[in-house]
């Protein structure tokens, strides 16, 4: 028993070790800093322009009574496809005018999934290009050595936290990052959009 609680603990030492000498936690560090930040003040801006600018309520009750769902549900689609041009709380927010919210919500989840599997294969279609391929292999080369290095954390800032998750993914792909790890990580979307649906739905 000792054995092997000493096997652990050695394993356990090289790793950190490891992630220690190769700058894993300088990297952690830095990307929950910058990430941290836009956080708040989304939440923050959200809750300022609900208050004082905005009625979020009736603005998303128009959206529902004026717009077929489907449309909507379509916009979100391409929108989490191409770099997340619009950001997804307000999808989330219109769902929670919906008849069904969670099953709507649900919906949005499983698009914006789909949407970085997407965007993962159009990362990898963009490579294929011979000048973005040349700067990649070229000035971007260093940075993409610590980014391969990482993959996995990549994908899991970007599907918790608030950077367009189709940035990331399309990302994946270019550095040509295991598609299965992907799939795996990327599940954590789901978790993203019930969180942020537990603030959002209390705020409007």
């Amino acid at each position: 028993m000792n054995t092997i609680r000493k096997t652990r603990e050695n394993r356990l030492k090289r790793v950190h070790r490891y992630y220690k000498y190769t700058g894993f936690y300088t990297f952690v560090g830095q990307s929950l800093k910058r990430a941290i930040i836009p956080a708040l003040l989304l939440v923050g801006g959200l809750i300022a322009l609900d208050r004082y600018v905005v009625d979020f309520g009736s603005v998303f009750q128009y959206v529902t009574e004026t717009f077929a769902p489907m449309n909507i549900l379509l916009v979100f689609l391409i929108s989490e496809s191409l770099l997340g041009l619009v950001p997804p709380e307000i999808f989330i927010a219109w769902s929670h005018k919906m008849p069904q919210p969670i099953l709507y919500l649900s919906l949005l989840a499983t698009l914006s999934y789909v949407g970085g599997i997407i965007s993962y294969f159009i990362g990898k279609w963009i490579l294929t290009i011979p000048r973005v391929y040349n700067q990649v292999e070229g000035k971007m080369k260093k940075h993409l050595v610590q980014i391969r290095k990482w993959g996995g954390f990549l994908i899991v800032v970007g599907a918790l936290l608030p950077i367009p998750f189709s940035m990331t993914c399309m990302t994946a792909g270019i550095i040509h990052y295991r598609f299965v790890n992907l799939l795996l990580f990327g599940l954590l979307r789901f978790v993203r959009f019930y969180l942020y649906a537990v603030a959002i739905f209390n705020l409007i």
